[in-house]
């Protein structure tokens, strides 16, 4: 079967919308996916901001932002089918939506991006709302790429995602997956102080000098200790990280030893799935996979440990929009009502079948 879908996803680094249109191929249970057409899409300043403070809107404002993301949505995708001529070669949509509240110990969890109202927009059924069973399930939600990772990059030991927050996925036959620590969202956050979106290549943080002192008081944050499953929501950020750095003054050594911090969590999530005397690969996606400074960390810090793992950061295209690729999929196993959520990875009663359909209007 042949599945011709646009996955959408939108980050917790607020860095745009990507959008990706991809055809997906499913021949006796082996999936294989080619991008025809991809996109990131900055947000308007005021968008931005209006997602980076929703989680403390009322109510009412809160809903008028879900109805009008969705709005914004659905007219992205038509810009973009417009754009690249895919008119009538759409089969459906899959929207991550954002993530404005993530708890799973309240069995909660809220994606905005109303997908009626993209439905509305683009005449096109859609899928939304992709994590929201499992969390009823008792799981975390989250990460909900895992199913990508092991069936469309299994090739890959691990796959690590260093975008908002960095994720990873042991690949096996029931994959492991968990929140690793906050990574871009940190990053960004200190680059901001130098009147700069982002760090870019690392080269700020490259000029900087780490504090070891907040580094040794950083490392020992509660939620590092904590078993899997495990997921962050995005305050942690603000709540349990940056206060740890309120010492340092230059705003490239807060860079600088951020960058060792999220280097040493991911070393220290790997530690257990190192196999001495094997070969292991790791795919490096995301934003932060472009942070040359941050990547040459770990290679350096991966080569300490004495094992053998090769990091492979691929094509720029799969760097950006993997997790839009991810999306595309989630969407394709819900078309067909097969699992598209793994409980190993997530710690729900069991597999789920995640999302929420919303039919093509009739014209």
């Amino acid at each position: 079967m042949v599945y011709n879908v646009i996955g959408l996803m939108s980050g917790s680094s607020l860095d745009g919308l990507d959008i990706v249109y991809t055809q997906l191929t499913e021949i006796r249970g082996a999936w294989s996916y080619e991008v025809l057409a991809s996109a990131c899409e900055p947000y308007p300043v005021v968008l931005s901001d209006e997602l980076r403070r929703a989680a403390g809107l009322s109510v009412p404002e809160f809903l008028r932002l879900h109805t009008r993301y969705g709005h914004y949505l659905g007219n992205a995708v038509n810009t973009f089918i417009t754009r690249h001529q895919l008119e009538h070669k759409v089969h459906f949509i899959c929207s991550h939506g954002h993530t404005v509240w993530h708890e799973p110990l309240s069995q909660t969890t809220t994606q905005i991006g109303d997908g009626a109202a993209i439905a509305a927009h683009t005449y096109l059924p859609v899928i939304a709302d992709l994590r929201n069973m499992d969390v009823a399930l008792g799981g975390e939600g989250a990460p909900i790429v895992p199913i990508a990772d092991r069936l469309l990059f299994s090739d890959y030991d691990f796959c690590l995602n260093i975008g908002g927050i960095a994720n990873i996925t042991i690949n096996r036959e029931q994959p492991l997956a968990f929140d690793i620590c906050p990574a871009n969202q940190l990053l960004n956050h200190f680059a901001l102080g130098l009147q700069k979106a982002y760090d870019e290549n690392g080269e700020l943080a490259r000029l900087g000098n780490n504090v070891e002192p907040v580094l040794q008081k950083v490392n020992q944050v509660a939620f590092y200790e904590q078993r899997i499953p495990k997921s962050l929501h995005n305050g942690f950020v603000t709540e349990e990280v940056i206060p740890h750095f309120s010492d340092i003054s230059d705003h490239r050594d807060a860079l600088h030893t951020s960058t060792r911090h999220i280097v040493a969590q991911i070393i220290k999530a790997l530690d257990p799935y190192l196999l001495l005397g094997v070969e292991q690969k790791m795919l490096v996606t995301g934003g932060g996979a472009f942070n040359t400074f941050l990547i040459e960390l770990l290679q350096e810090e991966l080569a300490r440990t004495g094992q053998s793992v090769a990091v492979v950061v691929p094509d720029e295209q799969t760097v950006k929009f993997k997790e839009a690729i991810a999306m595309a999929l989630m969407g394709a196993l819900r078309w067909r009502e097969e699992p598209n959520t793994y409980a190993s990875v997530t710690g729900a009663k069991h597999d789920s079948i995640a999302g929420t359909i919303w039919l093509a209007p009739l014209s």
